[in-house]
C-alpha cells in the first residue's frame, strides 16, 4: 500500500515514503489484493484478466471517483494511457471485483464483476495502480518518474515481475497464465513491499457477494467459488491497546548487511529494548533499541535510532519499545525518522556486547551500528581537539597514537582500527557543562576500563554514545616542573602561540585575555627556570612585545633576572623569533646575528654565548622553519607530495641547509640548533640537519613515549627541537619536554569565548600549543 507518498515523491523504483490520506478512507484501507493478467491464454483457468480490491480497514470506502490505472513492466507509456473508472463502496473485509479484458481462447468466467472494463494486463510482469482520482497519471514510475503530486494520488500500487515500480525493496513475483499475485492474509497483509505481501498463487477471485472477512479475523482462504461460506474464527474484540499491533519488519531486516537499509523510505514497525535515552532537545532528540531476539546474520546490526522527542512518547532505558516510522540514511546513519508512534509495552534487558579494539584487518564498525557494546580493554585519550566545542575524545587501545613520520614503526591503518571517537551525546555546540573536566580536565594519556555505550555514526565517523559514566584514570599526570636535566646552564625553547600586544590581531582581542595569556606564559617561563630561552611566535612589532613578557615575568622572579636580545633582521612577517637570556649567568660574546637570506620567512637569531665569567662558548641558532600549511602561493615542489611531510617540505629543507651553511660560514663555536622546526622526526628537514652532522638531543635524551611536543588531528608528535653539534653533545647532562601544552585540551586556555570560566588558572597548563624543551649543559670555566 503506497499510504504516503507526497512527502518526498516517488522518484526511483521501489521507494514509497507516507502521504496524507484523503478523508474519505483511513490511510491503506482499500488495497489490491489480486492481479491476473493471464486471461484467455493457453492454459489460463479464466478467459479475462481481472484486479481484484480488498478493504482491510475499519470503515465502509466509497471508491466514487477512483480508478485502476496500468501501465507495462518497463515500457514508456504513462498509467493514464490505460485507465479504468471505479464507482460503489466497500464495508470492511469486503471485497471488490474488477473484470478487465478478455484473451482468445475461452475458458472459466469469472464471479460476478462488480466492475467491468477493457484494460489488458500482462500475464508475466507490469504495474497496476489503485488511483485515488479519475484523472489519468502522466507518469509511469519508471522512464517518467512520478511527481509528488502524482505520487500523492496512488492508494495502492503493485509492481510485478520485472517492473520497475513497486513498493518496498522488491517487486512481486513474476507471474503466469495459470497464477495470480495473491496479497497474503486474505487482503490484510500489508508491509508496504509487494515481494512480502504478494505470493505467485492460484487465482482465486473474489467479489461483493463473498462473505466479508475483516482483518483482525482468520481470513478465509482464496476461492474461485464466490458463493462459498466459510466459517471464520470467532474475531477476537478489539482492546484499541497499541501494543496489539505487531512489528512488520525485525531491526535487522531494516538495518541489511550494508552501509545502507534496503527498506530506505519505507515505513515500518520494528520492536526493541531502548539502550540509550538521548531524547532531550540538547541531546540527540531520539533513543536507540535493540532486538533481544537478533537474528543469526553476522553482517546485520540488531539495534537501531528512533528520531522522536519525548513530547511523542519519553522513554527511558529498559523499556521494550514498538516504533513506527520511516527508515532513513541521515549522514550514512540508519534511523526512523519521521517516527509516527512509540508504543511502550514493557520491559526488557539487553547486555553489551564485548568488543576488542583494534578491529580485525578489513573489519567495519557497520554490523555494530547502533547496537551497545563495551570495551573491555584499557583505552587511552588520544585526541581531545573537540571536547570543548563537541564534547568529543578520540580514545585508542595499546596507547597513545603517534605520526607516522615522527618515529619508525607506526602503522596508520593499524592506527586507525585500534581508535574510538566517543561523544557526549548532545547537539550542543560549545556546551556550558564540557564532560571529562571533573576534577580536572582529562588530558592525552588518560585512561579508562570497560568503556560502554551504543556505537552509532555521523558525519563520516563511527562513534560511540557513552550509556555509562566514563572516568578517566590520571594515567598521565601534571608535572610542576619539568624533569631534572642537570648541569650548570640551562637552554629552553618554547614557542609562544602569537605572544601579541597588538589586540585584537593574531594573539589576544582583548586587555583581559591578553593579562590572561601573559600569566600563563610567564609561569611557564618561571617553571622552566633557563638561563636562555630561544622564543616563537613572538609579535614582530620592534622590542615592544618582547620587553613586554620580560617586564612581567622579572616581576615575577625579580627586576633584572632576564634581559632581552634585539633582533638584528627580525624580517617582515608578523611573528618572528626572539631570545630572553640570564644576564648574571650567561655572557654575550660577539653580536647578536641573522641572516638576509631569502629562503628565511622568519630569520634566526644567533648568538654566542659562555657562562658569566669565561669558560667554554656555545652558540643558539632560534629558529622557526615554514609552517606545514597548503595555500596557494606553494609551487609544484612545495605543494603536498602524499608522503607524510604535507606542503612546503621542501622549502623547510632548503632552510635546514642555510642553517648549516650558516654555521660553517660564520664558524660558530658549538652550535645548538633549537626551535620549531615544522617538522617531525622523521621528516627529511630533520634528517638533513642530522646528516650535516647535528645530533637530536630529544632522540638522544627522552624517551620514546615522552617524546612528543605536539597534537594534530589525534597524533602526537615533535615539532620542536633541539639539536647540538658533535663536540656540544658530549657537554649536554640532559633534555626534557615539559608537557605541560598538546596534553592539555585547549578550553584551558586564555581565551574567553567559549572556555569556561572556572576552568581557568593563570598556571603554565596550556599556554601554548606546543611543549617546551629544556636541555642541561655542562660546560667549563666561569663562576657559580
Amino acid at each position: 500500500m503506497v499510504a504516503a507518498l507526497a512527502a518526498a515523491g516517488l522518484l526511483a523504483a521501489g521507494v514509497a515514503v507516507a502521504s496524507p490520506a484523503p478523508a474519505s478512507a483511513e490511510p491503506g484501507a482499500v488495497v489490491i489484493s489480486q492481479v491476473y493478467g493471464g486471461g484467455g491464454n493457453s492454459g489460463a483457468p479464466y478467459t479475462n484478466d481481472y484486479v481484484e480490491l480488498f478493504n482491510r480497514g475499519t470503515a465502509t470506502i466509497s471508491l466514487d471517483g477512483w480508478s485502476l490505472q496500468y501501465t507495462s513492466a518497463t515500457g514508456t507509456g504513462q498509467f493514464g494511457s490505460q485507465k479504468q473508472d471505479l464507482s460503489g463502496s466497500l464495508a470492511p473485509g469486503g471485497y471488490h471485483l474488477v473484470q478487465l479484458s478478455a484473451g482468445s481462447t475461452p475458458s472459466g468466467a469469472l464471479p460476478s464483476a462488480d466492475t467491468t472494463g477493457t484494460l489488458s494486463l500482462s500475464a508475466t510482469a507490469g504495474k497496476v495502480a489503485l488511483v485515488r482520482s479519475a484523472a489519468g497519471l502522466a507518469c509511469n514510475g519508471g522512464s517518467s518518474p512520478c511527481a509528488p503530486e502524482q505520487a500523492a494520488q496512488i492508494a495502492d500500487l503493485v509492481g510485478y515481475g520485472t517492473a520497475n515500480y513497486f513498493e518496498g525493496t522488491a517487486a512481486a513475483p513474476g507471474l503466469s497464465n495459470s497464477t495470480a499475485a495473491v496479497r497474503a492474509g486474505g487482503g490484510c497483509a500489508d508491509t508496504d513491499d509487494n515481494a512480502a505481501d504478494f505470493a505467485a498463487g492460484t487465482p482465486a477471485p473474489r467479489n461483493a457477494a463473498t462473505p466479508p472477512a475483516p482483518c483482525g479475523a482468520v481470513s478465509p482462504s482464496p476461492s474461485a467459488s464466490p458463493s462459498a461460506s466459510p466459517t471464520p474464527s470467532p474475531t477476537p474484540t478489539p482492546t484499541g491497546d497499541p501494543c496489539e499491533v505487531p512489528a512488520n519488519r525485525q531491526i535487522a531486516e531494516v538495518q541489511g548487511g550494508g552501509d545502507t537499509s534496503p527498506l530506505a523510505g519505507q515505513t515500518v514497525r520494528a520492536e526493541g529494548v531502548v539502550t540509550g535515552d538521548f531524547q532531550a532537545a540538547n541531546q540527540l532528540s531520539g533513543f536507540y533499541f535493540q532486538d533481544p531476539t537478533p537474528d543469526a546474520d553476522p553482517a546485520t546490526s540488531d539495534g537501531l535510532f528512533a528520531f522522536a522527542r519525548p513530547t511523542l512518547k519519553d522513554v527511558k532505558v529498559g523499556d521494550r519499545v514498538l516504533v513506527t516510522g520511516r527508515v532513513t540514511e541521515f549522514n550514512g546513519l540508519t534511523e526512523l525518522s519521521p517516527v509516527t508512534a512509540v508504543d511502550v509495552c514493557g520491559t526488557g534487558t539487553i547486555t553489551p556486547k564485548a568488543y576488542d579494539l583494534p578491529r580485525a584487518d578489513g573489519a567495519a564498525f557497520e554490523p555494530y551500528e547502533n547496537v551497545l557494546v563495551t570495551f573491555p580493554e584499557p583505552l587511552t585519550v588520544t585526541d581531545h581537539y573537540n571536547l570543548g566545542r563537541y564534547g568529543e575524545v578520540t580514545v585508542s587501545a595499546g596507547g597513545r597514537l603517534f605520526q607516522p613520520t615522527d618515529r619508525p614503526g607506526v602503522d596508520p591503518a593499524l592506527d586507525a582500527r585500534r581508535s574510538l571517537l566517543i561523544d557526549d551525546g548532545s547537539s550542543t555546540e560549545n556546551p556550558a557543562a564540557i564532560p571529562y573536566t571533573t576534577p580536572r580536565a582529562v588530558r592525552l594519556g588518560d585512561t579508562a576500563v570497560g568503556v560502554t555505550g551504543v556505537l552509532t555514526y555521523g558525519f563520516g565517523d563511527y562513534l560511540l554514545e557513552p550509556t555509562e559514566q566514563i572516568t578517566f584514570l590520571p594515567a598521565n599526570p601534571r608535572l610542576p616542573a619539568p624533569s631534572p636535566v642537570g648541569g650548570n646552564v640551562r637552554v629552553a625553547s618554547l614557542n609562544t602561540l602569537n605572544w601579541f600586544t597588538t589586540l585584537g590581531s593574531r594573539g589576544a582581542n582583548t586587555a583581559e585575555e591578553q593579562q590572561r595569556q601573559l600569566k600563563k606564559i610567564v609561569a611557564t617561563l618561571k617553571g622552566l627556570n633557563a638561563d636562555v630561552v630561544g622564543l616563537m611566535e613572538v609579535e614582530n612589532n620592534g622590542q615592544t612585545a618582547l620587553n613586554a613578557l620580560v617586564d612581567a615575568l622579572n616581576a615575577e622572579v625579580g627586576a633584572g633576572t632576564y634581559a632581552a636580545l634585539t633582533h638584528p633582521f627580525p624580517g617582515t612577517d608578523a611573528i618572528h623569533v626572539a631570545a630572553i637570556y640570564k644576564p648574571a649567568k650567561l655572557s654575550l660574546v660577539g653580536q647578536t646575528r641573522s641572516s638576509t637570506d631569502p629562503v628565511f620567512r622568519r630569520p634566526p637569531l644567533i648568538q654566542t654565548f659562555r657562562r658569566a665569567g669565561g669558560g667554554q662558548p656555545f652558540t643558539l641558532l632560534v629558529n622557526h622553519f615554514k609552517s606545514k600549511g597548503c595555500d596557494e602561493e606553494a609551487d609544484s615542489g612545495d605543494t603536498d607530495q602524499g608522503d607524510g611531510q604535507s606542503c612546503y617540505n621542501a622549502e623547510r629543507v632548503r632552510q635546514a641547509k642555510a642553517v648549516l651553511g650558516l654555521i660553517d660560514s660564520m664558524d660558530l663555536p658549538n652550535p645548538l640548533v633549537i626551535g620549531d622546526l615544522n617538522a617531525y622526526g622523521e621528516e627529511d628537514p630533520i634528517h638533513t640537519l642530522e646528516t650535516g652532522g647535528l645530533t637530536s638531543l630529544s632522540k638522544r635524551f627522552v624517551p620514546a613515549a615522552q617524546r612528543y611536543s605536539y597534537l594534530f588531528d589525534g597524533l602526537s608528535g615533535e615539532l620542536d627541537h633541539a639539536m647540538a653539534c658533535k663536540q656540544l653533545v658530549k657537554r649536554v647532562s640532559g633534555a626534557t619536554i615539559w608537557h605541560v601544552n598538546a596534553d592539555e585540551p585547549r578550553i584551558l586556555d586564555y581565551n574567553l569565548e567559549y572556555n569556561p570560566p572556572s576552568l581557568y588558572r593563570p598556571d603554565a597548563f596550556r599556554s601554548s600549543d606546543h611543549d617546551p624543551l629544556l636541555i642541561g649543559l655542562n660546560l667549563p670555566g666561569g663562576k657559580g
